[in-house]
């Protein structure tokens, strides 16, 4: 058997789940052709050393749309183990578009997903569209598999133009978008996404909010067509409302035939009930035959903030936000006019938390400093007030005039941080791993490192997860649920996406900036530990000693139906 390379000495956790045990993996023409004792030779031949072998890992909800026109490699998620990404989740894609709509879907994408204009102005050619067109200017520079959804709110937009902002859709125009979502689907979507919750630029609903029930069972019928599946994003920090959706999202996953999926389901210490309350109410649909499975991150939640430009810390903070969005110069003379000064520490007393979240300024200490503030990096803004004698508020303002507003300031663990509660959420068979946001929020936080967090946390340090089990939740169950075909196992017959890693060593890095964005700017990452290489359809696209290659073998991965 003439093989294009074997690793052998592994310890392979296939993605079943099941007991791992010791063998070599055969790979030819980018296809696991042989697993277990494999003799002769290959044209390359890796010994792993007793390492853990496992199917390239699986990211359902990522929103590298735009970073893949400039990075094929969705830089840092190779590095992390991840072979496939599933971007255009939240309702939001690049495609399809037209040309008139691209202004618009730019500013809304910018501010749900947290990025700079200049990086995703610079960064963005746009050349494309269709929904097709968007997959084929990307496909040339994959490194890693991209399994795209659809956004509801750009079928809406492309059918019905700024009207999608405005009302609810005729039958006609139901019937037009049914369509349109068929020609993406044959264009290599995986699936459709929707939310119930995100609002745009002009903080008005996303076009996908305006769907009555009857336009968004017309488009699950044509999921149902392809088998194909339906990603939303929910109310998800009320109970009440959250167990409502879980229920509509049950009868469209028994009516079409669908699987669905909601993203996030995280712990909170505001409301420390709600996955219990949540996961009883998705057992019930299961019993029932539905498929509804929610996404948890394995991290807890970080934010950062600046005052440059307006941000999610500052949701619920009305003149802070205001401010924000004012002009350099006169945000400079607001922030130091006492008056104006006077308001933002009284609201900042006295302001309702952000969904799901417990903030108090006081934690929050200085992340990345100006060249004027380097000696308070790490510091707590509690502490620098106290020596300073005045308000916390005032204390984050004079630190961001002391450098013309270019110190940003973290806040970390603000929920999902109760790690013994969460290792039991984990360990359930119907919750599954995601929500991780790849791509979106880069100078807000890090996004990265979800995988190796599962492992140091859940499996080393709380014990609740077996490697086989971890491997397991971020291989085949997702590409089971994604209807993601011949991925997540290593078997023969299946894709050639491996990762070989130490299960003793497999973490996330610290958090740290990187300036690797297509115009000036930085953006947040995690560098990979435990990781040693990474395999793409049979070729080696990343290793621990060499860093990223020159591979350019990631494919639009077929669905299943």
């Amino acid at each position: 058997m003439s093989l294009d390379l074997i690793i052998r000495n592994a310890r392979i956790c296939d993605g079943s789940g099941g007991p791992s045990f010791t063998g070599d993996v055969g790979v030819r023409d980018g296809r696991i052709v042989a697993v277990g004792e494999i003799g002769g030779d290959a044209a390359e031949v890796v010994d792993a050393g007793g390492l853990v072998v496992a199917p390239g890992f699986i990211d359902p909800h990522t929103h590298y749309d735009a970073q893949l026109v400039w990075d094929g490699l969705a830089q840092p998620s190779l590095e992390h183990g991840i072979t496939t990404i599933v971007p255009g989740n939240c309702s939001l894609s690049l495609a399809p578009l037209k040309a008139e709509h691209r202004e618009l879907l730019g500013a809304t994408f910018r501010k749900i997903e947290e990025m700079p204009q200049n990086a995703f102005d610079a960064g963005l050619t746009w050349k494309w569209e269709t929904f097709g067109e968007y997959v084929d200017a990307i496909r040339g520079g994959l490194g890693i598999n991209v399994a795209p959804l659809v956004g509801h709110s750009l079928i809406r937009l492309w059918v019905m133009g700024e009207a999608a902002r405005e009302r609810a859709a005729t039958d006609a125009e139901i019937a037009d978008m049914q369509e349109a979502l068929r020609e993406c689907l044959r264009a290599g979507a995986v699936g459709m996404s929707g939310s119930w919750v995100d609002i745009d630029h002009e903080n008005r609903p996303v076009p996908a909010r305006l769907a009555e029930p009857k336009e968004l069972d017309a488009l699950c019928a044509v999921l149902g067509e392809f088998g194909a599946i339906l990603q939303i994003v929910p109310e998800f920090w009320d109970a009440d409302l959250l167990c409502a959706r879980i229920d509509i999202l049950g009868d469209l996953s028994r009516k079409h035939k669908i699987s669905t999926t909601f993203s996030p389901l995280f712990d909170s210490n505001a409301s420390p009930e709600l996955v219990g309350i949540a996961l009883d109410r998705i057992k019930l649909q299961a019993a029932h035959g539905a498929r509804v499975t929610p996404q948890m991150q394995t991290r807890p939640i970080d934010l950062s903030f600046d005052l440059t430009a307006p941000m999610s810390t500052f949701a619920t903070l009305p003149s802070w936000w205001a401010t924000t969005l004012m002009p350099h110069d006169e945000k400079l003379a607001a922030l130091r006019d006492p008056e104006h000064r006077a308001k933002l520490t009284a609201e900042i007393e006295n302001f309702m938390m952000p969904i799901g979240l417990q903030i108090d300024f006081a934690d929050a200490f200085v992340k990345r400093p100006g060249p004027n503030s380097t000696h308070l990096e790490g510091r707590t803004i509690r502490d620098i007030a106290a020596e300073r004698g005045c308000h916390i508020a005032e204390t984050i303002i004079d630190i961001a005039l002391a450098d013309d507003l270019q110190t940003s300031f973290g806040l970390e663990a603000l929920g999902h941080n109760d790690t013994a509660k969460i290792a039991d959420f984990l360990a359930e068979p119907l919750i599954g791993i995601g929500a991780g946001d790849g791509g979106a929020h880069v100078t807000n936080f890090s996004t990265y490192g979800d995988t190796g967090y599962l492992f140091s946390q859940y499996v080393r340090g709380h014990k609740t997860l077996s490697v086989e089990t971890a491997v397991h939740k971020l291989t085949y169950d997702i590409a089971n649920l994604w209807g993601i075909k011949d991925r997540g196992l290593v078997k023969p017959g299946y894709a050639a996406d491996l990762v070989i890693f130490d299960p003793d060593n497999i973490d996330r890095g610290p958090e740290i900036a990187v300036d690797d964005l297509p115009a000036p700017g930085f953006r947040y990452i995690r560098r990979a530990a435990g990781i040693e290489q990474v395999f793409v359809n049979g070729r080696r696209a990343y290793s621990r000693e060499g860093g990223y290659t020159e591979a350019r073998v990631g494919a639009i991965v077929p669905q299943a139906a």
